[in-house]
C-alpha cells in the first residue's frame, strides 16, 4: 500500500507520461503535413512510447492498492516555429519528465517506500536513454547545419533512429 501524498504524486506523473505522449502525437502530425514521414514516424513512436509509460504507472497505482486516476490533458501546440525548435521542445520535456521522476524518488526516500523507488528504477534508466538519445538527434541536426537540403536530412537521420529503435524491440522480444 502506498501513501496518500505518493499516490497523488504519481498521478501526477500520470499526467505528464499522458501530456507527452498527446504533445509528441501532435508533432507527429505537424512532421507528417511538413512532407517529413521519418519525423512523422518518429514522434509517433515516441508518443506510443510515452503511453506506454504512463499505464505502467496507471497500473502499478492499483496494483498497490491506490487508485490511478484518468487525467484531463491539456491541448498540445499544434504547430511548431521548425523542425529544430520541435526536437529542442522534446528535448526540453524529457528534462523534465527526469526532474519530475527524481523528485519521486526524493519522495520514496522520505517515505521509506522502497517498493516505488525499485518500481521507479526502470524509469530512471528510460530517462537516461530518452535525454540521449535526443542529445544525439540535436547534435545531428546541428552537424547538418542549415544548407538548402537540411530537412531532408535532418528527415533522413529521424528515420534511421527508427530503423534502431526497431532492431531493438525486435532483438527484445526474441529475448
Amino acid at each position: 500500500m502506498i501513501s496518500k501524498k505518493m499516490e497523488a504524486t504519481l498521478n501526477k506523473q500520470i499526467e505528464l507520461e499522458a501530456y507527452a505522449s498527446f504533445l509528441y502525437l501532435s508533432m507527429a502530425s505537424w512532421s507528417d503535413q511538413q512532407g517529413m514521414d521519418g519525423a512523422a514516424k518518429f514522434m509517433l513512436r515516441q508518443s506510443s512510447e510515452e503511453r506506454e509509460h504512463m499505464l505502467r504507472i496507471f497500473h502499478y497505482i492499483n496494483e498497490v492498492d491506490g487508485h490511478a486516476i484518468t487525467p484531463a490533458i491539456k491541448q498540445p501546440p499544434k504547430t511548431f516555429k521548425s523542425i529544430n525548435a520541435m526536437l529542442e521542445e522534446v528535448y526540453a520535456h524529457e528534462q523534465k519528465v527526469t526532474k519530475a521522476i527524481h523528485k519521486i524518488v526524493e519522495l520514496c526516500y522520505k517515505e521509506d517506500d522502497y517498493t516505488t523507488l525499485n518500481f521507479l528504477q526502470w524509469y530512471i534508466d528510460e530517462q537516461r536513454e530518452e535525454e540521449a538519445t535526443m542529445r544525439s538527434i540535436l547534435d545531428k541536426v546541428k552537424l547538418i547545419g542549415e544548407g538548402g537540403q537540411k530537412l531532408y536530412y535532418i528527415d533522413l537521420e529521424l528515420e534511421k533512429f527508427n530503423t534502431v529503435e526497431e532492431g531493438q524491440e525486435a532483438a527484445e522480444s526474441d529475448a
